[in-house]
């Protein structure tokens, strides 16, 4: 499951970016380790529910979050402020979005909830502790964001 759900993060966030925010981007290798402890981040989450349930979160420093932002919307940002907040929600819903595509190709129907977005100097993120989790880290040119998917299988798929 690991690497199938590896794939399903590089092939949605690749697709967000490659008609949404038109920089360069590369995924690496998974994460070996959880990251819960961030320091001058931009974290968007977002859950879902439904046959699988679970969880996707982006985790950007701030300058990558202010990178993809001016990207995305097409104006100079410069610091942490709503229209990063805005944007680094909004490109967590467009993955996540791309990750029940590819669960609704497989017959399983997952509902997303609104995104959440969480910044600061210092705090940390620790939810769904017993899911099965996959961080797959994405370069692009002003640095590394993460990009982390916990999902929990339901235990009464009733369909």
């Amino acid at each position: 499951m690991q690497e199938e759900l590896q794939q399903v993060i590089v092939k949605a966030t690749r697709d967000v970016f490659d008609t949404m925010i038109p920089m360069p981007l590369s995924p690496g290798a998974p994460a070996t380790e959880k990251v819960q402890s961030f320091h001058c981040h931009v974290s968007g989450i977002l859950g879902f529910s439904g046959d699988l349930r679970g969880m996707l979160t982006i985790h950007c420093p701030n300058e990558v979050a202010m990178a993809i932002t001016t990207s995305f919307l097409g104006m100079e940002t410069e610091e942490i402020n709503a229209d990063v907040i805005d944007a680094i929600g909004e490109l967590a819903n467009m993955v996540t979005g791309g990750i029940k595509e590819a669960f609704s190709e497989k017959d399983q129907e997952i509902k997303l909830s609104i995104p959440t977005v969480v910044a600061g100097k210092s705090y940390n993120i620790n939810n769904l502790a017993d899911a099965d989790w996959v961080i797959i880290p994405f370069t692009i040119e002003k640095g590394t964001f993460l990009v982390e998917l916990k999902i929990k299988p339901q235990s009464n798929n009733n369909h």
